[in-house]
């Protein structure tokens, strides 16, 4: 194994090799169905604890009925509840999209905000859903850090931390801020096809001689 000398030569390695290995842009290589920011937000969140192949199940029955902030803001949440029962936490998701899109017609004339200082703001929106949004559905630089991209930025010695937050600016200081985005989607589909958490796949992984943690189990 050869592993890279320091952590930005391998964040640098990683980035390139991870662009092979999952090619597209942003928008296309983000998981979540949505045709605007409004259903990416809630698709997102939407997406806590739940997979993305059942949250795309679910929303297009709640898209029909509540395609945009102004629709929703209204809606009868026990209506809302049937619908996105089976994400599960359904209550506490149902509370956080009627607050959201309410704040969203009230503060920001129905349309949602790009900045990270007002999504934050919004009822169900911390740093990882509002990094999404922005990569994803604005553009900007964003770096979403799920459990996925914190495993595999440990694993690959990118970051000592358990704190996402702490993990979102190690990873951030190491590559250019326009890679942001695909860079996390591309950790989240590598953490969730070969770096699994139970049993990481080192034999078959492109990163495996650059990582420091390859055959180590997790």
């Amino acid at each position: 194994m050869s592993v890279a000398r320091s952590a930005r030569d391998r964040a640098q390695v990683v980035t390139a090799r991870l662009a092979e290995a999952y090619p597209g842009t942003v928008g296309a290589l983000c998981a979540l169905h949505h045709d605007d920011a409004f259903q990416l937000l809630v698709a997102t969140i939407l997406s806590a604890q739940c997979t993305d192949a059942r949250v795309n199940i679910v929303t297009p029955a709640l898209f029909a009925e509540y395609p945009d902030a102004c629709a929703m803001a209204g809606a009868d949440p026990a209506r809302v509840e049937a619908l996105v029962r089976s994400t599960g936490f359904f209550r506490s998701k149902t509370k956080n999209l009627l607050g959201m899109a309410r704040a969203v017609v009230t503060r920001f004339g129905g349309a949602v905000p790009s900045a990270m200082e007002d999504l934050v703001t919004l009822p169900g929106v911390g740093r990882k859903t509002a990094n999404v949004v922005r990569s994803v559905a604005f553009g900007e630089p964003g770096l979403a850090v799920d459990t996925h991209v914190g495993r595999l930025a440990r694993r690959l010695g990118l970051t000592g931390s358990q704190d996402p937050v702490v993990v979102e600016r190690d990873l951030g200081a190491l590559v250019p801020r326009e890679e942001w985005g695909t860079l996390s989607l591309r950790l989240i589909l590598h953490g969730r096809a070969v770096c699994v958490a139970r049993r990481p796949r080192c034999a078959t992984c492109v990163l495996a001689d650059v990582c420091p943690s390859a055959g180590v189990p997790a």
